[in-house]
């Protein structure tokens, strides 16, 4: 049974605890093929002694044929490039592991911006393109929490917590609760819209005007 999953990404390794702690208490881990090398040098900080990841995935075109020769006993090479190494990761966790909860994304953000608005945004498209069911999908790093919605929603967060909303989808409006900034009017037109706002009550209620695509972003 592997319930939490951990996915690292070759974009800014985590340096606060609580990332840290999700990548020492994971069931699986998963490094895209450039990761290997910044988790290996952190291994032995998290864990208290070197160890490798439990599979490495990608298109290896960012990891020296030196390592892939020696790590090869953990290595999956998928060349196709419809997809980038993340979605690659998540597809192959999905089909190969059984009662999974849970899957962090961590090392999605922090390198290149292009690649980390890419990263981001793929989250809301795992909600159409993979059968999550009941399993929860989001994206940690040293600055907050990003998950995907795609229906109405009420989750737990405590008051004073940074709160953004993004969707791509112009037709949505979101009625919420629990928040300084009402967002029951905002016209989803461009990504700042719903930005920079801050929970005040334990939970938050999103009420989505119909099934779509968005993203939370907490700190």
């Amino acid at each position: 049974m592997y319930r939490d999953i951990v996915i690292i990404g070759d974009g800014k390794f985590p340096e606060t605890e609580y990332p840290r702690y999700l990548i020492r208490s994971a069931d699986f881990i998963i490094c895209c093929d450039g990761a290997l090398r910044k988790f290996l040098r952190n291994s032995k900080a998290i864990f208290g002694q070197e160890r490798l990841p439990d599979l490495v995935i990608g298109d290896m075109d960012t990891l020296p044929k030196t390592m892939q020769n020696k790590y090869a006993d953990i290595i999956i090479k998928e060349s196709e490039q419809e997809h980038n190494d993340q979605t690659k990761a998540v597809r192959w966790a999905l089909n190969n592991l059984n009662e999974i909860g849970s899957i962090h994304i961590l090392g999605g953000t922090g390198g290149r911006a292009d690649h980390t608005i890419g990263n981001v945004s793929l989250l809301m498209e795992y909600t159409r393109m993979f059968d999550l069911g009941d399993i929860s999908i989001e994206m940690v790093s040293d600055d907050g929490t990003i998950f995907p919605i795609n229906d109405t929603i009420e989750f737990e967060c405590g008051p004073g917590r940074s709160i953004s909303i993004f969707t791509p989808d112009n037709t949505l409006r979101i009625k919420s609760e629990g928040l300084m900034y009402q967002t029951d009017d905002v016209v989803f037109d461009n990504w700042w819209k719903a930005t920079l706002n801050k929970t005040i009550q334990d939970k938050v209620r999103l009420e989505l005007s119909h099934r779509s695509i968005a993203l939370i972003m907490l700190d």
